[in-house]
């Protein structure tokens, strides 16, 4: 085998590995936007466990009927456990940062307050985040 058929097949294989990358990491991204901000769109939940256990368990248009407000009320407890949660964790850091900024140097506390407003700005993109109560930044 000659030299320049040996570059070209280490090319070929290179190309074929970055196409291949490329591929899984795009396959990646989309699958994990459905799966974490779709999933906390209102309803959601509903229609895929409803689904899922029409499936699964091969239910019939009946016990659709009789299943669908039991599903419906669950889902809208868990969505209101999650809800709360999330603000519990919220305010959590909240508290954290407040008690840590009182040993910060007024330059850390700036800081400190750019990476809240980031943090929020990106929650922003993922879905609503209130900005913290009245004189909780440090």
């Amino acid at each position: 085998m000659n030299r320049a058929l040996q570059w070209k097949l280490i090319a070929g294989f290179i190309l074929v590995f970055i196409a291949g990358g490329m591929t899984g990491a795009f396959f990646a991204v989309s699958h994990s936007r459905r799966m974490f901000i779709e999933s906390h769109e209102p309803g959601v939940m509903f229609k895929r466990m409803r689904e899922r256990l029409r499936v699964e368990l091969k239910l019939t248009p009946e016990q659709m009927a009789k299943l669908s407000p039991i599903i419906e009320k669950s889902t809208a407890q868990l969505e209101e456990i999650r809800r709360e949660t999330g603000q519990r964790v919220h305010e959590t850091f909240v508290q954290a940062h407040r008690e840590m900024s009182t040993y910060l140097t007024d330059e850390q506390r700036a800081k400190l307050r750019e990476m809240e407003a980031r943090h929020r700005s990106w929650h922003g993109m993922h879905g609503p985040h209130p900005p913290p109560p009245e004189g909780t930044e440090p």
